[in-house]
């Protein structure tokens, strides 16, 4: 029996906030349902102040639309989101799209001064070790650094940084992120064993992302940088629109099939009106261990063109070598174990372009951001 929109609104409808007396579907709580073969996911926008005790409520929501004949499983998550209640929905627009995600939700972290996005249009180009790099790299410079590692599905921070255990919630409500290297950083890797699958439809990745945003004691930094997961879906979107990003980096390899994905991620950046601060040629070249012969396995030169061609910055190329593989996989980045080699000199210009390119639009003023609570 297939499951019909209707049927999860008219659920919904029947769950009381207990606060105002009035339904969640009428408050404008319901916000990003989507149902597909029997699965249903949506999440529940609260006010900041309220979250700790609506548990309850998302746990209601939850159980009523559990209760109808061939829904197989049902996912719901708070979200919180700065000032009062949800603003009255215009009909039932409110549960099918992405109302909410206003100019007014484009807030800052508290204390982060600049995030960016290192971002690829697929997976497999090396996104991951680079955003480690750059991170670290900033680090070194004496600013205060913290890595997100966004790709709820396949988080690789905690294994490139060296970093193990669960963080610590002195408060119970607000999580502590774990630090080496001179990097603070939070990642779903923290939360889960290594080897679990996340099996999360996209309110739930929205939820998470928001979380690990504004639900850690990030402190004052000067910088985030934020690893994206592969390609333009749900997280690249959830960053665009919930947080003021100050610009993203594209990581390409030189392969045609590549450039052709990094295309697609630098126009989506450009479509949500994040800037897009340049791109990175990874795996640029090899250079043979034994005789120094520089090879162009993927082709080389490619990112630099398409760069030029779209008309943004090229910001450096990084070979494939097996030393930079090493240190990742070891939680050693080479920027930090081998400080003086070409490799680290590589990634530390392209941190340097990066911080040059941010740090101009530190000085005007930004707004303090939302506090929502950990559930």
């Amino acid at each position: 029996m297939s499951v019909a929109q209707a049927q999860i609104l008219e659920a919904l409808k029947k769950i009381v906030d207990p606060d105002t007396g009035k339904d969640i579907l009428t408050l404008g709580m319901v916000q990003g349902l989507v149902v597909r073969d029997g699965h249903v996911g949506f999440s529940l926008e609260v006010d900041p102040a309220r979250g700790p005790k609506l548990e309850p409520l998302r746990k209601a929501a939850e159980q009523a639309v559990e209760k109808i004949p061939g829904v197989l499983s049902v996912t719901a998550v708070l979200t919180a989101q700065k000032g009062g209640a949800p603003a009255t929905p215009k009909g039932h627009g409110h549960a099918h799209g992405q109302q909410g995600q206003s100019a007014g939700a484009k807030q800052l972290v508290p204390g982060v001064k600049a995030i960016v996005a290192v971002a690829s249009g697929k997976g497999g180009v090396g996104k991951s070790t680079t955003a480690t790099n750059i991170a670290v790299a900033l680090a070194q410079k004496g600013l205060k650094v913290g890595l997100l590692d966004a790709d709820v599905y396949g988080p690789s921070q905690p294994r490139m940084l060296g970093l193990s255990g669960r963080p610590d919630s002195p408060d119970g409500k607000i999580l502590a992120p774990m630090s080496n290297h001179g990097v603070a950083c939070m990642s779903m890797g923290f939360l889960v064993p290594e080897d679990t699958p996340m099996i999360w439809r996209g309110p739930m990745v929205m939820g998470a992302l928001e979380q690990m945003l504004r639900d850690v004691a990030w402190g004052e930094l000067d910088i985030m940088i934020v690893d994206m997961p592969p390609g333009t879906g749900d997280a690249q979107l959830t960053m665009a629109q919930r947080v003021p990003l100050a610009g993203a980096v594209i990581v390409s390899t030189p392969q045609d099939i590549a450039l052709l994905d990094a295309r697609k991620g630098l126009n989506m950046f450009r479509k949500v009106e994040v800037p897009v601060l340049g791109i990175v040629e990874n795996m640029s070249y090899h250079v043979c261990s034994n005789c120094g012969h520089r090879e162009h396995i993927f082709g080389h030169g490619g990112a630099h063109a398409e760069a030029d061609k779209l008309g943004v910055p090229f910001l450096g190329e990084v070979p494939l070598h097996i030393a930079i593989r090493e240190t990742s996989d070891g939680g050693t980045p080479i920027v930090a174990s081998q400080p003086d080699s070409a490799h680290a000199a590589a990634y530390r210009a392209i941190a340097d372009q990066v911080w040059a390119k941010v740090e101009p639009g530190l000085k005007s003023s930004r707004p303090a951001g939302p506090r929502i609570v950990v559930q």
